[in-house]
């Protein structure tokens, strides 16, 4: 596996990375956990009492943001003074991924802040679609109150989700080092963090885990600050 060069979140300068390991793979019979991260916070987000999408205002800011922290990982983008620059390396198999990618090359460099708050709408959408075709939601429509449409989202595999959850708590434990943790697990707690997301990061975990959190968000890279004003933006709006 060759070495990448990993931009640091202040600007130009780089550092070595070494290879990361190959990614876990959580399997259940012939089904495996979707390899995207949007479609991974998905699942983490999905109420499975309720049938629903947990803090659905904030959940197309943290997919987009979630699909920008994949593309960066497999080099596809870069950060070049705050912006986001879209690199020669071949598109992600990934639907989603792949078609956000296209989005940024045809615009050309903006902010980071500026992908995470487009068509969030149109990428929760496409990521549902994607986990429905792969059989791993269910997706019924319904009428809340016999009036309001609405769909019922139905996680077929709850042993995946809960595994998905424990391998990105994982990331917090203090015995593991901050710097060779699953840069994917550690995204997740980061972005569901940073989101408030209290389906998968407790407030009690926030508190506790604070300085931890802080370190792993370095390692995440330019995406959190921009999600974190996003959202902060976002809840100014519509206070």
């Amino acid at each position: 596996m060759t070495r990448r060069n990993e931009t640091l979140a202040g600007g130009g300068q780089t550092l070595r990375r070494t290879p990361r390991p190959a990614r876990k793979v959580v399997a259940l019979g012939n089904l495996q956990t979707p390899d995207s991260l949007a479609a991974r916070m998905f699942l983490l987000c999905c109420d499975p009492e309720r049938g629903r999408l947990g803090a659905r205002s904030k959940i197309g800011k943290v997919l987009r943001a979630a699909t920008l922290v994949d593309l960066q990982l497999a080099g596809n983008v870069v950060d070049e003074g705050g912006r986001v620059r879209v690199t020669a390396v071949p598109a992600p198999r990934d639907v989603v991924s792949a078609g956000v990618l296209e989005e940024l090359r045809a615009v050309g460099p903006r902010r980071w802040r500026h992908w995470i708050d487009r068509r969030g709408g149109v990428t929760v959408r496409r990521v549902r679609d994607e986990l429905e075709r792969a059989r791993l939601i269910k997706v019924e429509p319904h009428r809340i109150l016999g009036i309001i449409p609405a769909d019922r989202i139905t996680v077929r595999h709850p042993l995946m989700r809960r595994q998905l959850l424990q391998a990105a708590h994982d990331t917090l434990r203090a015995s593991r080092l901050v710097s060779r943790v699953d840069l994917r697990d550690a995204s997740i707690v980061v972005l569901a963090s940073t989101a408030d997301l209290r389906t998968i990061v407790s407030k009690e975990q926030r508190i506790r885990h604070k300085d931890r959190l802080a370190q792993l968000a370095v390692r995440v890279g330019p995406v959190v600050p921009a999600l974190k004003k996003a959202i902060q933006q976002g809840q100014s709006a519509g206070g």
